[in-house]
């Protein structure tokens, strides 16, 4: 799939900085954050948590763009579509994306809202809860579409978190189209349970129409059919897309394209230290395989794996070499 494309896998989505720090639950409590979601703050709420938060690690980050680092990790030619500010954040996403190899040349936002930024409060028992400033990312729309950056790559990856306004989705649907229209492929992940709430009936939309792969975890996968029987929502899926990843934490994964399925089972894990960027990473090790044309069993066990690493460790960047524990040699 990818020899005849520039890029193996393409990133859109809100470009964020996470700051991410080990707390107690009583944090939580403290500062009002509601455990294991995600929630939308405004600029002073972020500095206000971020001026409360412990000791913390900063980088660049967003789903998507944690799913490029991991892509490039393996070795995937890669690029990301996002928006940032003209500020120190801006400056620090962008530079420590492009350490990763990935392509990011999106002109920076002047005289708006500041860089966007996650702050992610992770408990003992490894749940992630997260405080999200969009500031500049939720301005992207068409007009910051590189359509030959999106032509030129095998898969253009979209970020369901990127969904919530108009211009986002006006953008999803032309990349889609450009993508389509160079016999590209086009992916999309749910994101988040209060996402596939929000946008339901639009999700539906874009998969049906719009979407060649499909990547959820099981909790999302049954709020987009409003089913509490994963069989049954297998079965609706497989009518929707054409490939669909679902990640079930412990209890592995399953990829399903047409009548084809496979489970994969979980990788050990010693200790599970911090989730955040597990299905990200279980994204970049699938998308790498599919984009290399690898068999399904192989593009889910890339998934687990990676998704394995990350959860070892805090924060959603690998520590390890993911070639290496991938087996990767050329």
């Amino acid at each position: 799939m990818a020899d005849l494309a520039k890029y193996d896998v393409l990133g859109i989505g809100n470009a964020i900085v996470d700051v991410i720090a080990p707390v107690e639950d009583v944090f939580l409590n403290q500062q009002n954050i509601t455990k294991a979601s995600m929630t939308l703050i405004d600029e002073g709420r972020a500095q206000s948590l971020y001026d409360a938060f412990p000791p913390a690690q900063e980088t660049s980050g967003g789903s998507a763009a944690n799913t490029i680092a991991g892509a490039a990790g393996l070795g995937a030619r890669t690029a990301y579509l996002g928006k940032v500010a003209n500020d120190d954040l801006g400056q620090v996403f962008a530079h420590d994306l492009r350490a990763t190899s990935a392509v990011f040349k999106v002109p920076p936002l002047d005289g708006g809202p500041g860089t966007a930024r996650c702050l992610i409060a992770v408990t003992p028992d490894a749940q992630r809860s997260m405080s999200t400033y969009l500031g500049a990312s939720s301005l992207f729309g068409v007009k910051d579409l590189d359509e030959a950056m999106i032509a030129d790559s095998a898969i253009t990856y979209m970020e369901g978190y990127l969904f919530d306004k108009d211009e986002a989705k006006h953008a999803f649907i032309r990349a889609a189209e450009i993508a389509a229209s160079a016999g590209r492929k086009t992916a999309l992940t749910l994101s988040d349970l209060f996402c596939v709430d929000r946008h339901r009936t639009s999700f539906l939309h874009l998969i049906q129409g719009h979407i060649d792969i499909l990547f959820a975890n099981e909790a999302e996968l049954l709020a987009l059919y409003q089913t509490s029987d994963f069989d049954t929502a297998l079965d609706n899926v497989r009518k929707d897309s054409a490939f669909c990843a679902v990640t079930r934490s412990e209890k592995g994964s399953v990829l399903i394209k047409g009548a084809e399925t496979v489970h994969i089972n979980a990788e050990p894990v010693n200790t599970v230290l911090d989730t955040t960027g597990a299905g990200d990473l279980y994204a970049a090790g699938v998308l790498y395989g599919l984009s290399k044309d690898l068999p399904l069993a192989e593009c889910g066990r890339l998934g687990s794996v990676l998704a394995a690493e990350i959860i070892a460790h805090y924060g959603a960047r690998a520590e390890a070499n993911l070639r290496d524990i991938c087996g990767i040699t050329r």
